[in-house]
C-alpha cells in the first residue's frame, strides 16, 4: 500500500512540474518513485522515507542546479529573431530611416536603417536588429 501512494505522490508532483517550471517539483517526484520502487521490494516505511529525504537532497543539490543550467544555455543554436542578428542581407529597394525590403536568406524583410542613411537598392547590408516584423540595417562593411 506504501508503494502505491509514494507512486502516485511521484507522479503528481511530476506532473505538477509541468506548471511551475522550476525543477524542484519533478525531483521530489523522482526522490517520490525512489521511495515507492524500495517500499514495492518490501523495506519498512521508515527506509521509504529515508530514500525519499536522501534522494529529495540529492537530486535538488545535486541534479537540479545542472539540469536548470543546461536548459537555460540550451543548445547554443540561436532561433527565431536572433538567429538574424548580425546575418548579412541585400537591400531589394532602397532602404533608409522609413522603411524599404531587404532580401535575408530566401526572405522578403520590410526594413529601416538604424543610423537614418540611405542604402541603394543591391548593395549589402548587415541586420543589427529586429523590431516586430522589421530589420534594422546597417550598410555592410
Amino acid at each position: 500500500m506504501a508503494a502505491l501512494i509514494w507512486l502516485i505522490v511521484g507522479i503528481l508532483l511530476v506532473v505538477a512540474e509541468v506548471l511551475s517550471g522550476d525543477f524542484v517539483l519533478v525531483m521530489l517526484g523522482a526522490a517520490a518513485l525512489a521511495a515507492a520502487g524500495v517500499s514495492a521490494l518490501g523495506a519498512a516505511d521508515l527506509v521509504s522515507v529515508l530514500v525519499f529525504a536522501a534522494s529529495s537532497v540529492g537530486l535538488i543539490v545535486g541534479a537540479r542546479p545542472i539540469v536548470k543550467k543546461r536548459l537555460q544555455l540550451g543548445s547554443g543554436v540561436r532561433m527565431h529573431h536572433e538567429a538574424l542578428l548580425g546575418a548579412k542581407a541585400v537591400a531589394l529597394s532602397q532602404v533608409d530611416e522609413h522603411g524599404g525590403q531587404v532580401k535575408i536568406g530566401g526572405d522578403t524583410w520590410s526594413a529601416r536603417t538604424l543610423d537614418g542613411s540611405v542604402i541603394e537598392e543591391g548593395e549589402a547590408v548587415t541586420v543589427v536588429e529586429i523590431s516586430g516584423a522589421t530589420a534594422v540595417v546597417i550598410a555592410a562593411v
